[in-house]
């Protein structure tokens, strides 16, 4: 016979073979206990609530061997049990990281107040007003640099040059330490095996009649996984993300840079091209004065001393040119580097002549720098982490929790072991509070608010040294270019006294010495010439990298 209980409880809670539990959340029952709805032929217990209502359940003790379902074993029973009892244990440690899921001990960033100069400063004999908001560095530097040729091979440092490829593996590597730091927020799972067999001696004091005995199990366990209780994991993949936005920004200044490395190589190599025509026109127009001067050594009208005069002038024009020739090639292989290639010769584009110094450069608010210029971004960055650390130094002081567990099989015959009796489990959360550290803890939070002085600091030094840069490269694109009008007079002046001293020397008014000191100076103006119009188209390259531009990607490239 069968108990109410145990009718009502096949007639509501039997699914065919097995018997399925009416809660949704399993109950640690043992095996004499079994659940039966509310019914008034049952009596209820002294301890129940008298306000339940009738579709409420009740537990029940029963004999041993009844309440099971037909078809369940006790084994069966027990393995629910062990199933509902981890089941419930696992939902804790999820209740409890929903809870606190808003505390992280430790600074939140906040951006530290800046204090940007109203204007940049410009020359004194800068007597353009302020542009506005519009500046020169939100042009792309396809749309800058207007010689076909340089951005050819800016296109190509941007993407074969080694230190670009240096900076993209640096991202990646940022990129999974940002993943790495993310993990932590998940419980590590594994599972294993192993089968071993042993053997007892059969003479010792523990001597059995079977000294051999085989043992195997399969797991799949927890380690020890720490609940971000104060926010030490939630301060950590903050930093980690800092840092890999702050790789990011080190990416893109070494493109910024690069840009204005390429453009400054190529310019300069043009320039050396240019001054070397210089010296080789020098160099005809001295060797013609030495065979005239010679002839006339001849002829009794010159002395010795002005042939010797015009050979010194001649081998001048001969150095010049040796050397001009050396640093252009060695400028050709630095550009070589830069482009990602083995040294070698450069093609060229329009020649240094006819480039053209851009007519306007505005700078823009200086307010905008700090959002334009990566270096910047990568000092907050820095900052950002810096202030992460402090978060998890301080968590540091605090109780740490960790959840370890396993569910499996044990058995010593491998028949049995994927059989419910073989079944075991565990879980257990760990407390663990730090009582004395020898200051190791105190010392390491002062470590985290040293190095955030520090990144504050850097940071702050970041921004004051782009407003200067900015203000040195609008007062180099003025001045350099009132230099250039200067030297271009200068020279102009130096020609025209060598010419009168050449005529002079041929009416017999003066010596060779006049003629070889106008012919120095014109070669030396003629050369500082070139020099200043390099400096001039230099200038606006500089003024361009300090004022953030020359990182942007071009649209094919990126498609690239």
């Amino acid at each position: 016979m069968k108990t109410v209980a145990q009718q009502t409880q096949h007639r509501r809670l039997q699914v065919g073979p097995r018997t399925i539990l009416p809660h949704p959340d399993p109950l640690p029952l043992g095996e004499r206990t079994a659940i039966a709805p509310r019914d008034s032929s049952i009596t209820r217990p002294a301890n129940a609530d008298a306000g339940s209502s009738k579709n409420r359940t009740a537990i029940l003790p029963l004999p041993a061997g009844e309440g099971r379902g037909e078809g369940e074993t006790p084994d069966h029973g027990r393995a629910s049990a062990a199933v509902g009892r981890f089941a419930v244990a696992a939902r804790i440690p999820c209740l409890a990281m929903i809870l606190l899921a808003g505390c992280a001990v430790g600074p939140d960033y906040q951006r530290p107040a800046l204090y940007p100069p109203a204007e940049y400063r410009s020359a004194a004999s800068d007597t353009n007003a302020p542009a506005g908001t519009n500046s020169f560095a939100d042009l792309g530097w396809w749309a800058v640099f207007q010689d076909p040729q340089l951005t050819t091979y800016i296109g190509d440092a941007l993407t074969n040059n080694w230190d670009i490829k240096i900076a993209a593996a640096r991202v990646l590597q940022a990129e999974a330490a940002v993943q790495v730091a993310r993990s932590q927020f998940l419980p590590n799972v594994s599972a294993g095996g192993d089968l071993l067999t042993s053997r007892a001696s059969q003479t010792g004091p523990a001597a059995s009649a079977n000294p051999q005995q085989n043992y195997g199990d399969v797991f799949v366990g927890m380690s020890a996984y720490e609940v971000d209780l104060w926010g030490k994991l939630r301060r950590a993949n903050e930093a980690a993300r800092a840092r890999y936005l702050a790789t990011e920004e080190a990416q893109r200044t070494v493109r910024q840079t690069l840009v204005a490395q390429v453009a400054t190589a190529y310019l300069g190599l043009l320039a050396l091209d240019y001054e070397l025509e210089i010296a080789q026109r020098t160099y005809e127009a001295r060797t013609n004065s030495l065979a005239l001067t010679t002839a006339r050594e001849e002829g009794g009208v010159a002395a010795m001393q002005d042939v010797a005069q015009a050979k010194i002038l001649v081998y001048g024009a001969e150095a010049s040119i040796v050397d001009i020739q050396r640093q252009r090639e060695q400028q050709e292989n630095a550009l070589c580097i830069l482009l990602g290639r083995n040294p070698g010769s450069i093609q060229r584009g329009a020649g240094f002549a006819s480039q053209q110094v851009r007519a306007e450069v505005p700078a823009g608010l200086p307010s905008s720098l700090l959002e334009r210029r990566p270096d910047i971004r990568f000092a907050e960055q820095e900052l950002v982490a810096a202030n992460a650390n402090i978060g998890q130094a301080k968590a540091a002081f605090y109780p740490q929790l960790t959840l370890t567990g396993f569910y499996g099989f044990q058995s010593v015959a491998f028949s049995d072991l994927f059989t419910s009796a073989s079944r075991t489990w565990q879980f257990g959360p760990a407390v663990t509070v730090p009582l004395f550290t020898g200051g190791r803890l105190r010392a390491n939070l002062k470590i985290t608010q040293a190095q955030y002085e520090e990144a504050l600091a850097g940071y702050q030094k970041a921004v004051q040294n782009a407003f200067r840069e900015v203000s040195d490269g609008l007062i180099a694109y003025q001045r350099t270019r009132e230099f250039a009008v200067r030297q271009e007079q200068r020279t102009q002046a130096n020609r025209e006294a060598s010419d009168l001293a050449n005529i002079r020397y041929d009416g017999g008014v003066t010596s060779y010495l006049e003629v070889l000191y106008s012919e120095q100076e014109l070669f030396t103006a003629e050369l500082n010439l070139a020099q200043a119009r390099l400096n001039e188209l230099l200038s606006v390259v500089q003024l361009y990298r300090a004022l953030g531009g020359g990182w942007q990607m071009e649209n094919k490239l990126v498609q690239k």
